[in-house]
């Protein structure tokens, strides 16, 4: 909602409105004839009128910039496709990339697509990107892991008090079990997530780049209620194949500290140094031998800090109130035609840097919405200001892929990972091989 309007930012792929015709940047103003604007028009009550079983229709009624007339769309809804695949393209080195947002049911066969097709291209190593990755179904990770992984090689089990252990492993038919891997994840990987850079890290078969993930490993079983409610009930724990139990720890009254775990990871500097995290969950051994820890998430073998260098006072206010992203959309949904006509990321960087769009957000936050310009702020925090800016100008004008090609090329994680690469280092080495 902007300006007591839905706009549509985007029109996902293979949908119903993509079929019959619905832009980014179409102003929704009405659905069958009810009008949609307005002060008192809330999501909950636009989605309302929107959304309804599928197979019917929906009259969509929008104003689109450029036509002097509004546009009738009759939208017969159905099943929206879920992609978890956010991109998949090739780094340099010929090393394959792909990044989940989720872990659905689409997951697993988008990931083989993606492989395949960057096989074809050449690839000579992969990057699985799972950084802010909440998780999702269980067996999608046991089912990618299982791609990387030799014969019979333990994947997961799952365990609780009242549930006997059920062991989850893989069956050789995997079709890329010797290609180099690294994995990437952070604070904000969490569950499946875990479970699948834990499948490899514990079998020393990949290498795991970036920050101590979420810790997030409990199998909860749904108990349904006649009104249509759910109860979520807690019934074993998720465990590496080394024996690590991937949920962070909790006591019994300290529901505070448990809900608070990333501040105070952040607080401790965490975020910023490896010699801040505490270990204080037992030790296990992977498969060469190699030491770790159990007591919440996983530990990555190459530790990459969060970089906020250039963060200055002026830069928080502007991304944390929004207003860089509002002004993000707002410049794309001005000047369609003139992006559109862009198809390269670089020449959009370009583009962008010419229009000196980190400029005119300066002035247009100064006008609109009185946050002050700091001008040594500004040019201090230029990168991330670029970052914030063009890439969500690029995520709204060339759609998600671009959006990680863009933010990748500068991103010390990817570097790291590719670094790797380029040293032989994928593979993990026994302590004594590597000593």
């Amino acid at each position: 909602m902007r300006d007591d309007t839905a706009h549509v930012m985007s029109v996902i792929a293979g949908g119903p409105s993509e079929r019959v015709g619905l832009m980014a940047g179409d102003r929704v103003v009405a659905a069958d004839d009810h009008p949609l604007t307005g002060d008192t028009i809330t999501t909950t009550k636009f989605l309302h009128r929107v959304k309804g079983p599928k197979g019917t229709v929906v009259k969509i009624t929008v104003v689109r910039p450029g036509r002097a007339n509004p546009l009738d769309f009759s939208i017969e809804r159905g099943d929206i496709p879920v992609h978890s695949l956010e991109a998949s393209y090739m780094l340099p080195d010929s090393i394959g990339y792909v990044r989940f947002s989720k872990f659905g049911e689409q997951t697993y066969p988008e990931m083989l697509t993606a492989l395949a097709r960057l096989s074809i291209e050449g690839m000579k190593g992969l990057v699985v990107d799972l950084r802010g990755n909440s998780g999702g179904y269980m067996h999608v990770p046991v089912q990618m892991a299982n791609e990387f992984l030799a014969s019979r090689r333990l994947l997961l089990y799952t365990e609780g008090r009242r549930s006997p252990r059920e062991e989850f492993y893989s069956d050789g038919r995997g079709s890329f079990g010797h290609l180099p891997l690294v994995v990437l994840v952070d604070e904000g990987s969490a569950s499946s997530s875990e479970i699948f850079a834990g499948a490899i890290q514990d079998n020393d078969r990949g290498t795991i780049v970036g920050r101590r993930s979420f810790g997030k490993g409990l199998v909860q079983q749904p108990v349904e209620f006649k009104d249509g409610s759910v109860v979520r009930l807690t019934v074993a724990r998720y465990y590496t194949p080394s024996g690590r139990c991937i949920q962070k720890p909790y006591e019994k009254g300290h529901n505070e500290d448990y809900e608070n775990d990333l501040m105070a990871r952040y607080e401790r500097g965490e975020f910023f140094s490896a010699d801040s995290i505490q270990q204080t969950g037992q030790a296990f051994r992977t498969r060469l031998g190699r030491t770790v820890y159990g007591g919440g998430g996983i530990m990555p073998d190459v530790f990459v800090p969060s970089d906020t260098s250039d963060v200055t006072p002026y830069y928080k206010k502007a991304a944390y109130t929004g207003l860089l992203r509002q002004f993000a959309f707002a410049y794309t949904d001005a000047n369609r035609a003139t992006l559109a006509a862009i198809n390269d990321v670089d020449a959009m960087v370009a583009h962008l840097r010419r229009q000196n769009v980190v400029d005119k957000f300066a002035t247009w936050a100064e006008q609109k919405h009185d946050l002050p310009r700091r001008n040594l702020m500004l040019r201090k925090s230029m990168r991330l200001f670029e970052q914030m800016l063009f890439g969500g100008i690029i995520s709204n004008a060339m759609r998600e892929e671009a959006f990680y090609r863009y933010v990748n090329a500068h991103d010390p994680v990817v570097e790291a990972a590719l670094d790797i690469f380029r040293r032989g280092q994928a593979w993990p080495k026994a302590p004594a091989e590597a000593e």
